[in-house]
């Protein structure tokens, strides 16, 4: 199912669409602020396998984001946070950024897996924002690579729903997408540590 949602003012009845298909189970492409990606219910474990298959990584191996819609859930999945960092992803997010934080111990549950950190996200994307509020939880993500050498991610979401149509049970038509990722920052060490420059610059 190709679904157009709109970006700014995304229609309730058609965010519950999706949120009935996360809740059943099954995976999704939706628009972030940055590039298109593939999500699932991070609270569903044969659906975070089936993200693995797509994206073709071992569970153990897997490192997704968690996207969130506020900083509420970082005690949720997260330890030893410091108000520097805090002030830091307070200040950035919602934005194009990915945040490398030290998991607690629910994480390893979610991935089967010894992982001692993960990545939040939280876009600046209306979308995917209303998905995460009312699914009620956040979702698993990973970012939808191009198979093309030049081109990393593909923009447009009817050549993305082309693709993986036989895949996955719902695409979000959001408008073209960003062929940018975000920018990774590790701040599981003494200093931020800016790992991946992509669309977000801090300031």
């Amino acid at each position: 199912m190709l679904l157009k949602i709109h970006p700014e003012d995304p229609n309730p009845h058609e965010i519950n669409i999706v949120i009935e298909h996360l809740k059943a189970g099954q995976v999704i492409i939706y628009p972030t602020d940055t590039v298109y990606a593939l999500a699932c219910d991070m609270l569903n474990r044969k659906a975070v396998e089936r993200l693995c298959q797509i994206k073709g990584v071992k569970l153990e191996q897997a490192n997704f984001s968690l996207i969130c819609n506020s900083l509420s859930h970082l005690s949720d999945f997260t330890k030893n946070v410091n108000t520097a960092t805090y002030k830091l992803m307070k200040k950035s997010l919602p934005g194009p950024f990915t945040f490398i934080l030290n998991a607690n111990n629910k994480v390893p549950k979610i991935f089967k897996s010894n992982k001692k950190t993960i990545g939040i996200r939280i876009p600046k994307n209306n979308i995917a924002i209303n998905l995460v509020e009312q699914l009620g939880n956040p979702l698993i993500s990973t970012s939808i690579h191009d198979k093309d050498e030049i081109l990393e991610y593909t923009t447009d979401p009817e050549l993305i729903y082309n693709r993986y149509k036989d895949l996955v049970e719902v695409t979000i038509d959001g408008g073209y997408g960003s062929n940018i990722a975000s920018t990774i920052i590790d701040c599981t060490g003494d200093e931020p540590l800016i790992i991946r420059e992509g669309k977000g610059v801090l300031v």
